[in-house]
């Protein structure tokens, strides 16, 4: 899989949800490994922020980014368009400190996404692959996420409010290509016992009952309902008559679930990287959202690389026998037992150690362990498999070592280890020579890396 960004630009205008401004979003196509982030035009200098987790300065009433005493708010409708439809790399200009509700949902966004097209880049896409359970909770809200493993994205969640209106929901993503039939369009939602301390605390200006449910369920006199109606600049309505009040009615029987799948999609996208895996939330908000997009950035930076999946029932790429035909090593010194993975930019070789390597009877007796300078070296010969993949009649051509940078070795391999390299160019291929980073992995632990040059010179 390939990253994308927009084919062309877009732009949308419509008032801001809490500020009640008029604002101009553009959203522009990016270059690769760009990610997402958001320029403020309206402010000197025009201030960009990063769009990851960690910048989520506030999550009340929405998604707030701030950096610098530059803030943005109410992100996320537009963020879970933009994650939907797989666009990796986006800058997105808004000329005020929030983006515009528009109807409420991501509907707009995803109609723009679809009239301009999505571009196919070049780099590759880095996804984040759940290996193990992972679960966050807040005890104060009784929020939970969980991430199981799985071979692709989804997400189910569960709410439960007190309310005779609105009690238990349930939606569910299985697969992303629907997000636009199935969640794109559910808006935004809010009971009318929150609106007035909303207002108090300066929020909702732009609020009305086009770009948000209103859920009537707790009786009240007519005279505060139709005071709090002003209040909103909307017309009254009968007190009597428990409900939603929305001039439309709702997209989906369960429309409020599904804006809060909506919403954990937008808030997921800032970490920064697509997930492999299923999302299992219950009673989510932007909070608990932040909190778990926080746990998975917090593992991204721990370890720059995941380690490459090996089910050993898949039939590799390269056994031994084809790989015998493409490196002149032989024992005891080929040091790669088969490829597993490969990509135009990277590939993924193992190598299993066995108490019978010969290496092992001085180094050391008592205590085997493979040099380092070996793990280096079958790093190399499987970046020569990469290289020798950009040549037609690979047979004909050897590659050789250049120079090694940046060597970290950090812990040990030993008999009965299964080794697995990863390595990918870190730039083109130039004039025959080969930049490349390289990894050893033990399990799921980073063993040795590495920074190569390597040649590629045609066969005498």
């Amino acid at each position: 899989m390939k990253q994308q960004t927009l084919k062309e630009s877009f732009t949308l205008q419509g008032k801001g949800l809490h500020t009640g401004l008029n604002i101009e979003i553009t959203f522009l196509p990016a270059p690769e490994n760009h990610g997402y982030k958001i320029q403020r035009t309206d402010l000197e200098g025009t201030p960009i922020i990063d769009a990851v987790a960690e910048n989520v300065a506030a999550t009340q009433r929405g998604t707030v980014l701030s950096k610098q005493n530059v803030t943005v708010s109410t992100i996320e409708h537009a963020m879970a368009a933009l994650y939907a439809s797989e666009i990796d790399n986006c800058l997105i200009q808004v000329n005020a400190p929030e983006f515009p509700i528009l109807d409420g949902s991501s509907k707009p966004y995803i109609e723009c996404i679809d009239r301009v097209g999505i571009e196919e880049q070049n780099a590759e896409k880095d996804y984040y692959i759940i290996r193990n359970k992972i679960e966050v909770s807040d005890e104060e809200s009784g929020s939970t996420i969980i991430a199981l493993p799985d071979d692709h994205f989804s997400v189910s969640t569960m709410v439960l409010f007190n309310s005779p209106i609105l009690n238990y929901q349930y939606a569910s993503l299985e697969d992303m290509k629907n997000f636009s039939e199935e969640i794109a369009s559910a808006r935004t939602f809010v009971f009318v016992r929150e609106i007035e301390p909303l207002l108090k605390n300066n929020l909702i200006k732009g609020g009305d009952l086009d770009n948000a449910i209103v859920i009537y369920d707790q009786k009240i006199e007519q005279s505060e309902f139709d005071r709090i109606a002003d209040l909103m600049g909307v017309p009254h309505k009968n007190a009597d008559e428990l409900g939603f009040l929305n001039n439309r009615p709702l997209a989906f029987n369960n429309e409020p679930a599904r804006h809060k799948l909506l919403d954990i999609l937008g808030d997921i996208a800032l970490i920064g990287k697509p997930i492999k895996g299923r999302i299992i939330a219950t009673r989510p908000g932007h909070k608990i959202n932040n909190l778990f997009a926080r746990a998975i950035r917090k593992e991204v930076k721990r370890q720059e690389i995941q380690a490459p999946i090996y089910n050993p029932n898949k039939e590799p790429l390269m056994d031994v026998n084809r790989i015998k035909e493409l490196l002149p090593h032989r024992y005891p010194m080929l040091l790669v037992d088969k490829v597993i993975e490969m990509g135009k930019n990277h590939i993924v070789g193992l190598k299993n150690f066995t108490s019978n390597e010969p290496f092992f009877q001085g180094h050391f007796p008592q205590e085997p362990v493979v040099p380092g300078v070996l793990l280096i070296e079958a790093m190399a010969q499987t970046g020569g498999l990469l290289v020798l993949n950009t040549v037609e009649n690979p047979e004909a051509y050897s590659t050789y070592f250049m120079k090694i940078d940046n060597v970290k070795f950090r812990q040990k391999v030993v008999p009965g280890d299964t080794a697995i390299f990863h390595v990918s160019f870190m730039t083109e291929l130039r004039r025959g020579c080969a930049y490349m980073k390289g990894y050893v992995f033990i399990g799921d632990k980073i063993a040795t890396e590495a920074e190569f040059m390597a040649q590629i010179i045609k066969n005498k």
